[in-house]
Parts: structure tokens; C-alpha cells; sequence
């Protein structure tokens, strides 16, 4: 299953201050070295290696151990592919940071997942579909809310 979307960054009447691509890029490099005010549930992130621009890391959510590999591609895009197991089918996240030609910005979230999404759907895998789709879109909003709460901290440094 392949999924993308856009979130406008800096909506005109918004009542928070508007982010900057700095704040952006550091709320994500905050994703990556610790998910768990961006991901409910999780209750610890290690980071088990570190080299140039990646990171793999292990994601505890209760019993279930997750590994990923994070790319940072800096100051634009951060990609998380997530290793298959038996309890999670695995994908790949990518959220880059974009720019508008009047320098309005956007974060897209593009992911790919080995969920099967067949040509021929039942309503049940239609309705299966949606709600991750759904899920994803939900959790996105909650990522740029976190920035947005970092920024407001003043941690970035």
C-alpha cells in the first residue's frame, strides 16, 4: 500500500507563530533520536547504531520490539524504513520539509507499507485501507503538533 499527503505548515489565521524550515528540521531530527512524544504507546526508542546521516534504532511498544533505519537527507528529508517481522509487516516512512516559490511550507509524508492493496479490494480490505490511511493521517497532524510544541519550548539549540 502506498500512501502521501501534504500538511500546510503555516496556515494564514492559525493562532500558534508560524514555524520556520529550522524548527521543521529540527522537530524531525527529534523524531529520529526519540519517537516517543511522536508515536502513543511507545515507551522506549534506543538508538542500537549511529553512522553518517543514519540511525537504526529499537522501538518498545509493550512486548513488540520494532527496528528501523533512519536516513536523514538535512535540512530537507528524513526517511524511516521499518524492518518486517512477525507482529509488524514492516515500510517506509519519508517526510520531506517543502517550499513554495512564496516561501510557504509543507511537510509531505509519503509511505509505503507491505500491506497488499489489491486491484480487485473487498469492502472489508476498502474499509482496512481507510482506516490506516486515516491512522496515518491522524498521526501526521500529531507530528507537526509536536514541532510545534518544541519550537514553542524554545529546546531548539
Amino acid at each position: 500500500m502506498q500512501f502521501e499527503h501534504v500538511l500546510e505548515v503555516n496556515r494564514p489565521g492559525e493562532a500558534f507563530p508560524p514555524l520556520s524550515r529550522e524548527e521543521l528540521w529540527f522537530g524531525l531530527l527529534c523524531r529520529a533520536e526519540d519517537a516517543r512524544p511522536f508515536l502513543p504507546g511507545l515507551e522506549s526508542c534506543r538508538i542500537v547504531a549511529r553512522h553518517d546521516h543514519q540511525l537504526t534504532r529499537e522501538l518498545v511498544f509493550g512486548t513488540t520490539i520494532i527496528r528501523d533505519h533512519v536516513s536523514l537527507l538535512p535540512p530537507n528529508r528524513i526517511s524511516f524504513e521499518t524492518e518486517a517481522t512477525q507482529e509488524h509487516a514492516g515500510g517506509n516512512l519519508t517526510i520531506s520539509i517543502e517550499e513554495s516559490d512564496t516561501g510557504e511550507l509543507f511537510l509531505r509524508f509519503c509511505y509505503r507499507t507491505d500491506f497488499a492493496e489489491g486491484t480487485e479490494s473487498t469492502e472489508e480490505e476498502t474499509k482496512i485501507v481507510d482506516v490506516i490511511r486515516s491512522a496515518y493521517h491522524h498521526a501526521d497532524l500529531d507530528t507537526l503538533r509536536v514541532i510545534r510544541e518544541i519550537a514553542r519550548s524554545g529546546t531548539m539549540q
